[in-house]
């Protein structure tokens, strides 16, 4: 009975929300949408990086680096020659691209690739290493990859940047993605491979010791995890129509980071919980860069005051509540039915109580 419950549940609130996504370009602002969005594109990227942190245990800093390569082939596949033309003014483009013009839908696949093989190159000698060595290493393959995207003239615009691309990523479109990661983020975990990766996480001699490969469940996730950070990147990217070097810094990797463990490490639902809340979060104190002229305080701006609250954030999450919301467990439906009863019964016994002391509600 409780199964048949939850699914109806379940369904019902999925089809509000196909509902309401569906209508949301018709009575959302602009502002709006952009936000709506952009919480489905950190929903990718953080289920990307909970698949290596969380269910497998890898420490991991090296996210915008894959985010990169991914924005930047998408974004190259797509464009056509004249868009390339008016990019690379200062030096023409390499020729094998100037030409080449793919759907949106394959070029999103082939910055996922060029991002797990990127994953790969990258996982061969940084994955021998553990814990904070790994998370230094993986920050140090991101800087560098950075690097080359910005003395890559012919091949990336360099410095410039690429402007002009096209908006693929229109509500329906991020959403779905957004969906398709929550379905293979779920289906894996629950999946055979899925319990070897927490077996590694949890403990890796004695994983080794029943047989697993540690070095290839390592790698596979890597690898996993850098596909779809490339699709992430690449959403992005044709989101807001214009990409440069200076946008995948540790900034954009700490902003992930944020997600994860505000969710949850080793939750799905904590992770789109997560991504909701933090991009929320993020523009509605916007304000805190602006002048403010407050009663006692008055300032003429404070760049960067809105990311120490979310450091601070963090602060609080990792000294009170280490597990963040969800912990490691998903959203469950008995569990918000029984709140709900006990607050009602809560409520019920105040009542009585409040009436045999003779005190009217």
């Amino acid at each position: 009975m409780k199964l048949k419950r939850n699914t109806i549940l379940s369904i019902a609130a999925l089809s509000c929300l196909a509902i309401f996504l569906g209508f949301a370009d018709l009575f959302l602002g602009r502002f709006a949408i952009r936000i709506l969005n952009l919480s489905a594109i950190y929903i990718v990227l953080a289920l990307s990086l909970n698949i290596l942190n969380g269910f497998t245990g890898l420490f991991s800093l090296g996210h915008a680096g894959f985010m990169a390569v991914g924005a930047y082939v998408s974004a190259l596949l797509t464009m056509s020659p004249s868009q390339k033309e008016m990019n690379f003014f200062l030096e023409p483009i390499v020729p094998f691209l100037q030409n080449i013009q793919l759907p949106f839908v394959l070029a999103l696949i082939a910055a996922g690739l060029c991002a797990g093989i990127a994953a790969f190159i990258i996982g061969f000698p940084a994955l021998r290493l553990k814990d904070d060595y790994l998370a230094i290493a993986t920050l140090g393959f991101a800087e560098i990859i950075r690097v080359l995207l910005t003395n890559a003239q012919r091949l990336t615009n360099g410095a410039q940047g690429l402007k002009g691309i096209t908006k693929h990523s229109t509500t329906p479109v991020v959403w779905s993605v957004a969906a398709l990661s929550v379905l293979f983020t779920w289906a894996l975990t629950r999946s055979s491979y899925g319990r070897t990766m927490k077996a590694v996480r949890d403990d890796e001699i004695a994983a080794e010791a029943m047989g697993v490969n540690i070095t290839r469940v390592k790698s596979v996730s890597f690898v996993i995890s850098s596909f779809m950070a490339g699709v992430g990147g690449a959403l992005l990217g044709h989101m807001i129509t214009t990409i440069d070097p200076k946008m995948f810094m540790l900034p954009l990797t700490f902003n992930i980071l944020l997600i994860v463990v505000l969710g949850g490490n080793g939750s799905i639902s904590g992770s789109v919980i997560g991504a909701i809340v933090v991009t929320v979060l993020m523009e509605a104190l916007r304000f805190l860069d602006m002048p403010m002229n407050l009663l006692v305080i008055k300032t003429n701006g404070l760049p960067g005051l809105r990311m120490v609250m979310f450091s601070l954030l963090l602060m609080l999450v990792v000294l009170y509540r280490q597990r963040g919301l969800m912990g490691n467990r998903e959203f469950s439906w008995d569990a918000i039915i029984g709140a709900g009863k006990r607050v009602f019964s809560a409520g019920n016994r105040a009542h009585k109580n409040s009436s045999k002391n003779g005190i009217k509600p």
